[in-house]
């Protein structure tokens, strides 16, 4: 009767829910720059975003190993709740001034964040079929970016005359509380075991392994080469993070913040739809997809890039006239930041199809897969954030963030003329406990089955 709730695009769906509460909200609140405070207060979020992906970046190699010992489920659910004690920080700084507690609470969260997105990973890429691999990911990456698009709109509500340089104290609260019900609505989400395709078919679930186990099977993602080819892109996802929201910070008024975020998020999901469609156009064998895909992706992101240093030209770090949305300046600069928001979705839609196609469709494979994407896309945040908060030059930052994503395009081109035109099945995957061959796709008679 509810076989229509174990589909993988209905799970998908839940588990975009999930994120939407959780780290959309975040997004939203790291979008409006200075996590929503005084923009004076940006070397403080620097710091503690800092200390957020560093931690990301370390736990987030291993991260697959740990959802693949503990659990999808209550993996997501336990690391979901470090969102809520990042946004609860900020509460408090803005209360009592406790900037330690933030920083703190940024290193928690990295932790956390690291096994969330493993977990995420693995359901998004793993659950569906071949065919279904771009609308899933679509599909996730839209609700998860309602998420920003609320966040943003929430802000801009409880801020729509506020001309001070943070959001209200009452902007933390609303954003604890949804993201608490994110949280709640992980516990919803079948267990992998009883998720089944269209075709049939059920997820691959590995049996239990030991830890060394899987320690050697993060030692064999590095030799893999065309995950390793992808490193240079995973860096470079994040990275420009850190300049666009301090551009948000620095040139646009709370309220004008709050409505470039929902701009920013909203054109994540046109973007997203868009590229996930394509992705799954039938009619193409899915090399000629990849290569399509990579190839308008790079004349858009470099013609984004491009306005952006043009823009940058027009001031400097020294700039103290914030603009609102009435002022003859905000069209330009506003196009462009929904821009960055476009070519966002855009490359990350990408590469988590490109991980997917290049994959054997197990889900401990794409747990690793997932968690090694998330740890170099951290590693880059990281630097980057550690760059911002020495106030170095917008103009140079914009140049090195700009650098790094075009020298991740080559390598994704020789990765994509390779992706093959169907899922090459590791035969690997489909033994159960006691060593007898199962059916393709099939799912493991381990702890998923109690």
């Amino acid at each position: 009767m509810l076989n229509w709730y174990y589909s993988p695009l209905v799970q998908v769906t839940f588990l975009g829910l999930v994120c939407l509460c959780c780290p959309g909200i975040f997004n939203a609140l790291s979008g409006l720059g200075a996590g929503g405070s005084m923009s004076s207060n940006v070397s403080l979020t620097d710091s503690a975003n800092g200390a957020l992906y560093g931690c990301f970046c370390i736990v987030g190699f291993f991260a697959g190993s740990i959802v693949n010992k503990l659990g999808i489920r209550p993996c997501l659910t336990v690391s979901s709740l470090g969102y809520a004690l990042y946004s609860a920080s900020l509460w408090v700084y803005d209360r009592q001034q406790n900037g330690g507690f933030v920083i703190a609470a940024g290193a928690i969260l990295g932790c956390c964040a690291a096994v969330f997105w493993s977990s995420q990973g693995t359901i998004m890429m793993s659950y569906p079929d071949e065919k279904n691999k771009g609308k899933a990911i679509a599909i996730f990456w839209a609700l998860f970016n309602i998420g920003g698009c609320l966040g943003s709109l929430i802000t801009l509500g409880m801020n729509i005359n506020n001309t001070a340089g943070g959001v209200s104290t009452a902007t933390y609260t609303a954003f604890v509380v949804i993201m608490l019900v994110g949280t709640a609505l992980s516990l919803g989400l079948a267990k992998p075991s009883r998720v089944v395709r269209s075709d049939g078919s059920n997820v691959v679930v590995m049996h239990q392994t030991t830890w060394k186990e899987e320690l050697q099977g993060v030692a064999e993602v590095w030799k893999e080469w065309r995950m390793v080819l992808l490193f240079p892109a995973f860096f470079a996802s994040n990275f420009f993070y850190s300049y666009q929201f301090r551009i948000n910070a620095v040139y646009f008024d709370p309220s004008t913040r709050a409505l470039n975020g929902t701009m920013y998020w909203t054109m994540q999901i046109v973007a997203s739809l868009a590229i996930g469609s394509f992705l799954d156009y039938q009619k193409l064998t899915r090399r000629m997809r990849a290569l399509i895909s990579l190839g308008v992706m790079f004349l858009i992101v470099m013609g984004v890039w491009i306005g952006a240093y043009v823009f940058q030209l027009t001031f400097d770090n020294s700039y103290a006239d914030p603009i609102h949305w009435t002022s003859s300046k905000f069209g330009g600069p506003f196009v462009l930041y929904m821009l960055f928001g476009f070519t966002d979705a855009l490359f990350q839609t990408y590469c988590y199809w490109m991980m997917s196609a290049i994959s054997s469709n197990a889900s401990d494979q794409l747990a690793r897969y997932a968690g090694f994407y998330k740890a170099l896309q951290s590693a880059g945040a990281a630097v980057s954030f550690g760059i911002d908060a020495s106030d170095i030059y917008l103009r140079w930052e914009c140049v090195i963030s700009w650098v790094l994503v075009a020298i991740s395009f080559p390598f994704m081109a020789i990765v994509a003329n390779q992706v093959p035109n169907t899922i090459q099945q590791d035969t690997e995957h489909s033994m159960d406990v006691k060593g007898s061959n199962l059916p393709q796709d099939s799912a493991f008679l381990d702890e998923e089955r109690k």
